[in-house]
């Protein structure tokens, strides 16, 4: 049980005597709308193409162009959202880093190379510590794009273009501590990771490469990441006696083999199931074409790993193991259903 402080208790006993939580649900409610308005505001500057919306598009054009990495940049409540910017553009391909401008004035304006252009995040636009950063693209002619909320600042005014947000209350009650300029700044930066993913064909794939760590990670893996290969398939020949089918099932501990024919492709599978079928026949005369099943389910190696264990559970009887062909019909790999449990599928 988490401590309680008697200054605590107090607290919580006026609480349950003279408040009934309506006072601070109206807070956040108004919090809330007001945050809601300025995202409305922003959704509408973009619709003015002499405005936010036609800066908005020159600036994806020179980011989409760029041959080197977009240099996210912002201090304070701003450089929060900089950061996390910097984060989901290099999530969905698109090469950024973060520069924190204090650290630029003592040597970290090495990182920023010729081919780069700068993204700076300020809501006043005279955030003195982006001083060095502005004059050194500058120096270097690099593309400096200003996302700020004051058209005329010295940030909007230095800036190769300036993305001039809506300039809206903030939902502090004083209206001071950055709170709907921050959201709508945040807004506006996954809208721009956004339309450059969708304009750089970025994938699926792409970004299960990109998140290879952790649940979601393991949904993006591939079957040909996950599965078995070489001489851990269970494989047979179609004149394979059948306890001979039993040793190798049982050696390779996955409920099945496959059968492939003298060209390597796959013709034919024997589960378990088909193997207590079988024990009704003289095992030293039955052969595996005798029991397998010629027409057995498969997968490639590009299939995800979440989808190959959706067609495992789809069936009326589910699959426990799905071998990998390749165009040819070679069987390249078996993956198991314990095979994507221990991946975190």
């Amino acid at each position: 049980m988490p401590h309680v402080t008697p200054d605590m208790q107090n607290t919580m006993q006026k609480r349950e005597i003279g408040s009934d939580c309506v006072s601070e649900c109206t807070d956040a409610l108004r919090l809330l709308h007001t945050e809601q308005a300025g995202l409305e505001a922003l959704s509408h500057a973009f619709e003015d193409k002499n405005g936010l919306g036609g800066a908005f598009c020159r600036a994806v054009d020179i980011l989409l162009s760029l041959s080197g990495r977009v240099v996210v940049t912002g201090i304070g409540k701003s450089g929060h959202i900089a950061r996390k910017i910097q984060a989901t553009l290099a999530s969905t391909g698109t090469p950024s880093i973060f520069v924190h401008p204090a650290e630029a004035s003592h040597g970290d304006l090495g990182m920023i190379q010729k081919n780069d252009a700068l993204l700076a995040f300020s809501h006043s636009g005279e955030t003195t510590e982006l001083g060095d950063i502005i004059a050194h693209a500058r120096r270097n002619n690099l593309p400096l794009l200003a996302v700020t909320s004051h058209a005329h600042s010295t940030l909007a005014c230095m800036a190769t273009i300036a993305l001039t947000l809506p300039l809206m209350p903030e939902a502090c009650p004083m209206g001071l501590a950055p709170t709907t300029s921050t959201t709508m700044q945040l807004a506006f930066g996954d809208a721009l990771a956004v339309t450059l993913l969708r304009l750089r064909g970025f994938t699926t794939a792409d970004f299960g490469n990109f998140h290879p760590g952790g649940r979601l990670g393991a949904r993006l893996r591939t079957v040909e990441q996950l599965m078995r290969t070489g001489h851990l398939m269970p494989l047979a020949q179609p004149q394979t006696p059948m306890r001979d089918i039993i040793v190798e099932m049982t050696q390779k501990a996955l409920g099945c083999v496959g059968i492939i024919a003298q060209n390597g492709a796959l013709i034919g599978l024997i589960t378990d199931g088909d193997l207590r079928q079988a024990l009704n026949h003289d095992l030293a005369t039955t052969h595996a074409k005798d029991v397998m099943n010629r027409t057995p389910l498969t997968i490639g190696p590009t299939l995800f790993a979440s989808e190959a264990l959706r067609i495992m559970n789809e069936r009326a009887k589910p699959i426990t193991s799905l071998f990998v062909l390749d165009q040819k019909n070679h069987p390249i790999g078996i993956i198991h259903v314990h095979d994507l449990i221990r991946a975190g599928v």
